[in-house]
């Protein structure tokens, strides 16, 4: 059997598992280590040498490994093999690639082949396999979470660019979410309607929960700001999922993200504000739906940057 060593580093973890040729994470093979913001370049590279050597460990005997696939929050440079993830910036330009390589070679005694992607388009290639968007031409896949990534895949074939962050919708800029003056990364959607920064919003704005959860639990219970705050995330949302159509016009839209669960209809609000701000038909023709794969697919994408599809 074939197997990948699949790798996806956040904002909060690094973690690791073997991935098989049908897509499937072995048991016990994963492996985890916490990152976050205060994260130095030597510490990432002890939690990197620790993962691959736990995950590699649980290779069976006689199995073949394919390679090394990797998704990184970005942005990323597929070119240089480095990251520099907006909320790791102490390990700004980590070279994510080389450092995976030599990690994987200590263990093997053998060079292995190291692929890079963003951890959106991990996603949105593992949903396109085996999940939520299998057989769809083209597909748009989002997380809403601590922050807001993505990954478009287009007639079958991963959009990456030229230094592989095509499909980074979360620094994607919306109209009317934001104050006349507020420009770059303040203006982007995922400032506008991530957890922490909805959350905030709803602060200034005079409710008193703490989270996303409380805030979920108010919006349910229709307290006006938590009601407010979760259609604004919702609807900036779908307005850069209005304005990305507009660009690779994609069949499908599959979003997941554990902010995407605020509230049962929060899809449904994501539609409403898609349709709002959509300038033309096709802008608003894709089906949303949610995502199939949880927590296995930044891992399973990641393994298809090197599994034949």
């Amino acid at each position: 059997m074939t197997f990948v060593l699949a790798i996806d580093l956040g904002g909060t973890k690094l973690e690791s598992a073997l991935v098989d040729d049908a897509g499937a994470l072995l048991a016990d093979s994963r492996s985890r280590r916490p990152t976050g913001p205060s994260i130095t370049p030597e510490g990432l590279t002890a939690a990197v040498d620790a993962v691959v050597a736990e995950t590699l460990a649980a290779l069976p005997p006689g199995a073949e490994l394919a390679g090394a696939g990797i998704g990184s929050a970005g942005p990323i440079d597929t070119v240089a093999g480095t990251t520099a993830p907006l909320n790791m910036p102490s390990a700004r330009d980590f070279p994510l690639r080389s450092t995976v390589a030599r990690a994987a070679a200590a263990v093997l005694g053998r060079e292995v082949v190291v692929e890079l992607a963003l951890d959106g388009l991990c996603i949105t290639l593992a949903e396109h396999w085996i999940g939520a968007a299998r057989g769809v031409d083209s597909a748009l896949g989002m997380v809403v979470s601590t922050g807001i990534g993505g990954g478009i895949v287009s007639r079958g074939v991963p959009l990456r660019g030229g230094t592989g962050n095509a499909g980074h919708i979360g620094q994607l800029a919306v109209a009317g979410f934001a104050d006349v003056d507020v420009r770059g990364l303040e203006a982007t959607v995922e400032r506008i309607a991530s957890g922490p920064n909805i959350v905030r919003w709803a602060k200034e704005q005079g409710w008193r929960g703490e989270d996303g959860e409380a805030l979920g639990r108010d919006y349910a219970a229709g307290d006006a700001i938590a009601r407010a705050a979760v259609i604004r995330s919702a609807h900036a949302v779908g307005s850069a999922i209005a304005s990305a159509t507009a660009l690779v016009d994609v069949d499908m839209v599959v979003i997941g993200g554990g902010f995407s669960h605020v509230s049962t209809d929060y899809l449904d609000l994501v539609r409403e504000g898609r349709d709002r701000y959509a300038a033309f038909p096709f802008m608003a023709r894709a089906d949303i739906r949610p995502a199939a794969l949880g927590g296995e697919a930044p891992l399973i994408g990641a393994a298809t940057l090197v599994l034949p599809r």
